[in-house]
């Protein structure tokens, strides 16, 4: 029941984080220590594939009818329109998607480490609070809706989406801010930013999850389930709760809380390495 208890916290953090532009990685690190699930290494390594996966899959059943290009109910222009937001997501997945194949095992030999995600945490943090009180975060916006998002755009946030490959940056959070600094509406850059997760971290689990295989414990299946589940269920409602707070809210309030989650970890870390 314990382990169950620790699947379930995990993936609604998983959840919960993977939205909202504070890092889950930085999250996960923290949990890790307090909450160690018990599971062998490599089924412990795929539970963190697993719970993204049902992240991604929230993503994809609440916009179905926004992204199926194949829908009866939608006329020829609206089909065409859904064809050409694929291309655009599709072209913004290609920087992170060179980048992480390249810096894959730089990145998880040297930068999965508390000082690294500290950092992130901190800088974008403080980021996040100048963008918003600047001009930049103020100014009016061009882009205020998806068929407006020019293929340029759409490079343009996947370079902003590399950013993300350093853990602790958060990706959500990375695309959005990158999206009002280009000139997009923040509800515009937040759905894009979910439709640009798909491809990469999809393919990107998929790997893993070849890599990985399926040999495990009947025990360790149930805690698997359980996490899925549980990261599924919140996604669903942290990513309605992100658009309908982005309508009306800027991202000081992100910026604030990752600045002291920073500071967190390194009491923590600096604690325990004493």
């Amino acid at each position: 029941m314990v382990e169950i208890l620790k699947a379930l916290v995990l993936g609604v953090v998983q959840g919960i984080t993977e939205w909202l532009p504070i890092s889950s990685t930085g999250h996960l690190l923290l949990l890790d220590e307090v909450l160690h699930i018990n599971l062998g290494e490599h089924a412990r390594e795929l539970f963190m594939v697993i719970i993204q996966l049902a992240s991604i899959l929230a993503v994809v059943v609440l916009y179905f009818s926004t992204l199926n290009p194949f829908s009866f109910r939608k006329s020829k222009q609206q089909r065409t329109a859904t064809y050409l937001l694929w291309v655009k997501v599709l072209i913004a997945t290609i920087p992170a998607g060179i980048a992480g194949v390249l810096l894959d095992d730089y990145m998880d030999a040297h930068l999965y480490r508390w000082p690294v995600i500290a950092l992130a945490l901190f800088v974008y943090g403080v980021l996040y609070l100048f963008l918003e009180k600047s001009s930049i975060g103020r100014a009016p916006k061009r882009v205020k809706d998806l068929d407006s998002l020019t293929y340029t755009d759409a490079l343009l946030l996947g370079f902003f989406q590399m950013l993300a490959l350093v853990p602790g940056t958060s990706r959500s959070g990375s695309t959005i801010l990158g999206g009002i600094v280009i000139g997009l509406e923040r509800q515009v850059a937040a759905r894009f930013s979910f439709f640009m997760a798909i491809p990469i971290m999809a393919g990107a689990s998929l790997l893993k999850l070849l890599k990985l295989g399926f040999s495990y414990s009947a025990e360790e299946y149930l805690l698997l389930g359980v996490g899925f589940v549980s990261s599924f269920l919140v996604s669903l409602a942290c990513i309605k709760a992100l658009i309908a707070y982005v309508r009306s809210h800027d991202f000081s309030a992100f910026g604030i809380y990752r600045i002291v989650l920073s500071v967190v970890v390194v009491m923590y870390f600096s604690t325990i390495g004493a």
